[in-house]
């Protein structure tokens, strides 16, 4: 049984944004919402620094959904529309989803966003992947590590058009990809440990 990991090297993220505009253009994320975000670390704002100029410094964080091995927000979703699959991603069926927004309280990456009123896009129609669904209003979505791709054995879309290449996608059931030999040999690490979801993104330095 596999489970797909994505592993990023915070030391190389220059914080361009290229992995969240790609998710978006590959899975037709409507305007107003990112399935991926990138924070900088101790900043209130996007692209912040800490610090006082010309001493300053920034630590960029991508954050997307962690595809937990104990996700909180499954543990909650009162109809199980959120679920595990068998290759270990986290996904949503949209026609069990009701729109009551527990799995975004529970979870404690804020990796969720809400379809508030009709989806609007730039330009007026679907784009990105034939095969994603087209989300309707009222339902959560995130991101599903590009389940269409992934299922078809290619990379998820944020990992291609990275241009540092700070990103690692495989399958942590194999000791011996690259992603698990770099978990291994750099120090891997989740974020928010201490919440117990046991995420299957990883990160490094």
């Amino acid at each position: 049984m596999a489970k797909l990991a994505i592993a990023i090297n915070l030391g190389r993220c220059i914080g361009c944004h290229t992995c969240a505009n790609a998710c978006k253009m590959q899975n037709n994320v409507p305007d107003g919402m990112l399935w991926n975000r990138v924070l900088t670390e101790g900043c209130d704002v996007i692209d912040g620094a800490l610090g006082i100029y010309p001493n300053l410094e920034r630590t960029y964080i991508p954050v997307a959904c962690q595809h937990c091995e104990n996700p909180a927000c499954l543990r909650v979703c009162p109809t199980g529309a959120t679920y595990k699959d068998d290759k270990g991603r986290v996904e949503i069926d949209y026609d069990k989803c009701i729109g009551c927004r527990m799995c975004m309280a529970a979870c404690p990456y804020n990796a969720r966003v809400f379809n508030w009123s009709e989806p609007v896009r730039d330009p007026d129609f679907n784009y990105g992947d034939k095969d994603v669904p087209v989300r309707p209003k009222g339902v959560a979505e995130k991101c599903t590590m590009c389940k269409e791709r992934t299922d078809r054995g290619e990379e998820p879309m944020c990992v291609i058009c990275c241009p540092p290449g700070a990103r690692l996608f495989g399958d942590l059931d194999d000791p011996d990809s690259e992603i698990s030999r770099t978990i291994r040999n750099r120090d891997g690490f989740v974020l928010l440990e201490e919440q117990g979801t046991r995420p299957q993104v990883r990160s490094f330095k």
